[in-house]
């Protein structure tokens, strides 16, 4: 009996948890592993599946957000400079981040000065003009007292609307009023992060480096310091060049009597950060305004602005990067082609930083090590 009593808890350990036991020639016995079930790879395929296909929805959700963020940091990173600067001159950091929004501020209540009353006027003037059209319309002996005799444009567009005019308005009116409400919570939140961003950016770069091993964090610190210093080097010498841009253009105007000379000088400021095609849709934008004074103006103007990209690009755009990092133009064009297929005006805004900070990693990191093998 106690001989079957060993035999039986010798089989019952064997067929336990680690499977059945056969023997060996030797007198060994070995486990025979469980082979994996089909369920269960076909379960987590489709699990993994899953939570990608979730996490991409999520983030095309929330791009404009990120899209948002991303202009902050970039904001950040190139105030940082400026910030550094301040701060070593014994005022701290603290005081140095909020000289710069002291600045920052003031020159957003200029660009607002600038604006507005023109906006203003214009909104007046319009207002004061579409009563004086609809007694034109009814005059037989106007220009438009005619066309409306000949062509019944007023009837003609009361056909077209019909009853649905009332609802086209209001929705158009809400359509505005969201646009206008998503700028201004747009930029809040590109104001407000970027502020953040620059008091906590050494305490942000001290907690993302200790992600990378110790052993090799010195030198990811020594070339992100040195992507960052030249990215915002490049930022501030695109902010230089515009600021000339936009002066040359208010000069320009105000010597030839184009109207609105303050306010298109802005715009073209604004217009000119953008690579590659933003300088040319302000010359346009200020060509157009200036048939208002007469055809050889405005011809004279676009041959001014085509001068002037000229000598932005050849001279004042070299001696504004000298400390800056130098991109060759055919990497200038597609990366700022693919920034703004990616992200439209943003994308096209930190095009050229973004790859001027992927070729520093090639050049100092990736080659090297290529070279060395």
């Amino acid at each position: 009996m106690a001989g079957d009593g060993v035999e039986s808890g010798g089989a019952a350990s064997g067929d336990g948890a680690d499977g059945p036991r056969q023997p060996h020639a030797a007198g060994h016995v070995f486990r025979v592993r469980p082979t994996s079930s089909w369920f269960g790879t076909a379960f987590s395929a489709g699990l993994g599946l899953t939570l990608a296909y979730v996490t991409l929805q999520t983030v095309l959700r929330i791009s404009g957000v990120l899209t948002l963020l991303l202009l902050a940091l970039f904001g950040a990173i190139s105030l940082e400079p400026v910030v550094a600067w301040l701060a070593r001159r014994r005022l701290g950091r603290a005081w140095a981040v909020i000289v710069v929004i002291i600045g920052l501020l003031g020159v957003l209540a200029g660009f607002l000065a600038l604006v507005v009353p023109v906006v203003s006027d214009e909104i007046s003037a319009l207002s004061e003009a579409v009563p004086k059209w609809f007694e034109q319309l009814h005059d037989h002996h106007s220009t438009l007292g005619r066309l409306e005799d000949r062509f019944h444009l007023v009837s003609r567009v009361r056909e077209q609307l019909g009853a649905g005019a009332g609802e086209a308005v209001i929705g158009g009116l809400l359509g505005a009023g969201h646009i206008v409400l998503s700028a201004v919570t747009g930029t809040a939140l590109v104001v407000v992060v970027t502020v953040y961003l620059m008091v906590g950016m050494e305490q942000l770069k001290r907690f993302a480096y200790r992600f990378v091993p110790l052993s090799r964090r010195a030198g990811v610190v020594d070339l992100s310091e040195r992507i960052l210093l030249r990215v915002g080097r490049y930022m501030l010498g695109n902010v230089i060049t515009s600021a000339i841009a936009g002066l040359a253009t208010f000069l320009w105007c105000v010597g030839l009597g184009v109207p609105y000379a303050a306010a298109l000088g802005v715009f073209v400021a604004l217009m000119d950060m953008v690579p590659v095609v933003g300088s040319t849709i302000g010359g346009v934008v200020v060509s157009l305004v200036a048939l208002a004074v007469s055809f050889p103006v405005a011809l004279g103007t676009a041959a001014f602005y085509i001068g002037f990209r000229l000598a932005e690009d050849y001279l004042i755009m070299p001696k504004a990067m000298t400390y800056a990092v130098n991109v060759h133009p055919i990497v200038t064009v597609v990366a700022v082609v693919i920034g703004g297929a990616l992200l439209g005006v943003i994308g096209a805004f930190i095009a050229i930083p973004v790859a001027a900070g992927i070729g520093i990693v090639l050049e100092e990191s990736v080659f090297p090590r290529i070279d060395a093998v």
